[in-house]
């Protein structure tokens, strides 16, 4: 039933859908626009580095809240499994980020809600995650390729720092629940990747700069997808 909760609680987080709500104040639907993806990346393309950075972070954030709220209502009562559980409700906001039902379950790819899941779950997570994603994005721009390795690694890490004990009090049935719950939230993020994969096996994926050259004009790129 905790696990449940734990993924209700993050289902409901994740609803809040930063790309769609900033690009509503802005007078568009940030999905007809650009990739038609509401996320991150597009919004950074069609609106701006600004408006990037607010989404990121808005979209970090709710992914955290719903990881710091479950772990204040389950933090006394199931200390052994509050890591399996945080899990579960950074599981649930990337649902409710990627699926949200009042926008006919048609959202973003859950990588920026990741990264608050990073973020919120274990300081050795968030060396990896920086290291890795911003090590790839400055040295080929691709966001896609960046966000596909975080995600390997972020399985890796998961069963090398399970197996060392250090996720304290964790039982291994507990623990390969943990990996298993990893490798399915990894499939998804490169289900919702896969045709970014295929530009990239194909060598024509768009790159993406922290300037104002991203920036897509709004009335030419309608329903550009």
């Amino acid at each position: 039933m905790e696990r449940v909760i734990c993924l209700a609680i993050g289902y409901v987080f994740g609803l809040f859908q930063t790309a769609f709500f900033y690009g509503r104040a802005h007078g568009i639907d940030i999905r007809q626009y650009g990739s038609g993806n509401a996320g991150t990346t597009n919004t950074l393309r069609v609106l701006g580095t600004r408006a990037g950075l607010i989404v990121l972070a808005g979209d970090c954030l709710k992914c955290i809240a719903a990881v710091v709220v479950s772990r204040m209502i389950f933090g006394e009562s199931h200390p052994d499994m509050i890591y399996l559980l945080s899990l579960y409700a950074g599981a649930g906001a990337i649902l409710g980020h990627n699926y949200p039902f009042y926008m006919n379950f048609r959202g973003g790819k859950g990588i920026a809600a990741t990264a608050g899941l990073i973020l919120s779950f274990h300081p050795y997570f968030i060396v990896m995650g920086v290291a890795v994603f911003f090590g790839i994005f400055f040295t080929t721009h691709l966001v896609s390729l960046g966000s596909l390795l975080v995600y390997l690694g972020f399985v890796v890490e998961m069963v090398i720092c399970g197996q060392a004990g250090v996720f304290a009090g964790m039982d291994q049935p507990r623990l390969y629940e943990m990996y298993v719950l990893s490798l399915l939230l990894a499939g998804l993020a490169y289900w919702k990747h896969r045709q970014n994969i295929v530009r990239l096996l194909q060598g024509n994926e768009r790159k993406t700069y922290l300037l104002k050259k991203n920036k897509v004009d709004v009335e030419e790129s309608g329903n550009n997808k």
